[in-house]
């Protein structure tokens, strides 16, 4: 009898160690604006692929650009909602990852630059070198539409860095949103940013166009992409394409920001940001 206690507390013990966690499928997106909102608008997009891959899937969300492409480079997420630049990143670190969706517009996307009405700019076909001198801020360090392509396009035509044709260093909002409010607010005297929130804020009434005002359209460029795992199995892969591919409840589209739905993508398709993230050391 002096060994039933050991032997309770054996029992006891055994009956605490938690269950095998079942199977689940964790993605991600690049918190591109508000990441409370992206919360609330993912899960939703969770539940439908839980339902229609017959697999327990969960969204987590992430800090900044680059915490995304760690998440999926370390295998704490099996596929990501990426923009174009951090979809490069994610691929060339995981052996085998492919992008499989992506928005329709995604393949001709393009940026905005806007402007504090007090400087007086309009919108114009060619580049507004009246920017000259003025603040100005990116996006994300990381961004495509934010930063990447702006910067580049900046560069290409003026003959100058941003640093040196800006009236001030280099400066990241961190998020389309911030941008615009930023901009609205006179906080900065102009930036770039995602065409598709800028219309959506205008849209909802979160900014005055009036305001805060688009001056130049940047030329097109492909961007967002959904891209999977190199470790998922081939099959699952091949559905998980076909599901979103599917996804038509305007709900869950304007989830992502893209209301007419999602088309097939490959590796090659971001090839031209590919060659510009090499070009400027951002792999």
């Amino acid at each position: 009898m002096k060994y039933f206690p050991a032997l309770i507390l054996l029992f006891l013990s055994a009956c605490s160690q938690p269950e095998p966690e079942e199977n689940v499928l964790r993605f991600t997106a690049i918190p591109d604006t508000n990441s409370s909102e992206l919360e609330a608008k993912f899960k939703p997009v969770a539940a439908y692929l839980s339902k229609e891959l017959g697999v327990k899937v969960e969204y987590v969300p992430t800090a900044d650009y680059s915490a995304s492409v760690e998440m999926f480079k370390n295998g704490d997420v099996q596929f990501a909602w990426f923009g174009g630049v951090s979809g490069v990143q994610a691929r060339a670190a995981v052996e085998g990852s492919q992008a499989i969706a992506q928005g329709v517009e995604d393949p001709k996307f393009k940026s905005y630059f806007v402007a504090h009405e007090s400087t007086g700019i309009n919108l114009s076909e060619g580049f507004p070198k009246a920017l000259k001198g003025l603040s100005f801020t990116f996006g994300s360090s990381q961004s495509t539409s934010g930063r990447l392509m702006p910067e580049h396009f900046v560069t290409d035509r003026t003959g100058q860095q941003p640093s040196d044709f800006f009236g001030n260093e280099n400066s990241f909002s961190g998020s389309h949103d911030k941008t615009a409010k930023l901009v609205e607010a006179g906080t900065f005297q102009a930036g770039a940013l995602n065409y598709m929130t800028y219309d959506r804020m205008v849209a909802n009434g979160d900014l005055d166009p009036e305001v805060c005002k688009v001056v130049w359209v940047t030329p097109t460029y492909p961007d967002y992409n959904w891209t999977a795992h190199g470790s998922l199995d081939p099959t699952l892969v091949t559905k998980l394409q076909q599901v979103l591919l599917e996804m038509k409840d305007p709900a869950l589209l304007k989830a992502i920001d893209r209301p007419n739905g999602l088309i097939k993508a490959t590796n090659a398709d971001f090839a031209p940001v590919h060659e510009l993230v090499v070009q400027l050391g951002f792999l």
